[in-house]
């Protein structure tokens, strides 16, 4: 019963993991969109 603990832990950290991943990846994204929309116009 002491690896139930270690297995939950590592899946939370792992999503945690992923979902700042992630989070990151869009903000990062989002913000390379606006500079390219701004610089097209005139």
């Amino acid at each position: 019963m002491d690896w139930i603990p270690v297995v939950l832990v590592t899946f939370k950290a792992v999503v945690f993991c992923t979902g700042m991943f992630l989070a990151i990846k869009w903000h990062y994204d989002q913000g390379k969109k606006k500079k390219n929309n701004t610089t097209r116009e005139p």
